[in-house]
């Protein structure tokens, strides 16, 4: 497995899902830091963001032939980081009780947080098998954790994300058998400063609410210590592992 150091000299080839967003957008500055020489492959889905020197791809990432697409237009990848994520969708938010669990929320929260890392395994199966040390993070939160939940509500997003959770650590033993050199985990980033924390913000504590260049960046310091025998943990920004 490479060292961090063998990483930042290597030229490596690194896709980012979802990098329009808060956390991916500062995912792609810290890489570009620190790893210039590196190759950056990057999704939106709507607006083209005004950053330089990435490939951009317009990409529906709950549309299973985008992610085809994607996948068959990219030659090599090294790391993936699938940033894409959502607490609201349209005017629709996390339930506080039972009577709030709409159907449709439901699904849509099932179809942006889980099943993309779900298509991503299954379309870059063949990148995966070609790199010498391949990675496969995805955002996660210490929400979806079954044995971590203290205060319920929620429900769709509890739901979406342990949902994740379970289809990370199944593909880590997928890999086991047929990509033993690689690495995929559920990273938590921490409250971070964007547009899905904003209406929550109010009962955090400063020093708990972290920028999105300072949340890319314990993330990264994560990911550069990852080797295969990390595969399926669900790691904090902190690089403690947190209880399914």
């Amino acid at each position: 497995m490479f060292s961090k150091n063998n990483h930042r000299q290597a030229r490596m080839n690194i896709l980012i899902l979802g990098g329009s967003g808060g956390i991916g957008r500062a995912l792609i500055a810290v890489i570009q830091q620190r790893y210039p020489q590196a190759f950056i492959f990057a999704t939106y889905h709507r607006n083209l963001p005004n950053m330089v020197g990435i490939s951009w791809h317009r990409v529906d990432i709950m549309q299973e032939n985008d992610v085809r697409l994607l996948a068959e237009s990219i030659d090599d990848v090294d790391w993936v980081i699938n940033a894409v994520g959502a607490l609201h969708i349209d005017d629709a938010g996390p339930e506080k009780s039972l009577r709030q669990v709409e159907s449709q929320f439901f699904l849509d929260s099932m179809a942006i947080n889980t099943l993309p890392t779900l298509l991503i395994g299954k379309y870059f199966l063949r990148h995966f098998r070609q790199a010498k040390a391949p990675i496969c993070a995805t955002v996660s939160a210490r929400v979806g954790s079954i044995g971590d939940n203290k205060l319920g509500g929620w429900y769709s997003y509890r739901c979406s994300k342990a949902a994740l959770n379970m289809a990370i650590k199944n593909i880590s033993i997928e890999w086991q058998r047929s990509i033993q050199k690689g690495c995929i985990v559920a990273l938590h980033p921490g409250t971070t400063d964007t547009e899905l924390s904003k209406p929550f913000q109010v009962n955090v504590l400063p020093e708990k609410l972290f920028s999105p260049m300072k949340t890319a960046g314990l993330l990264v310091d994560v990911i550069e210590t990852l080797q295969p025998s990390d595969s399926g943990r669900f790691i904090a920004y902190d690089g403690q592992d947190i209880t399914w």
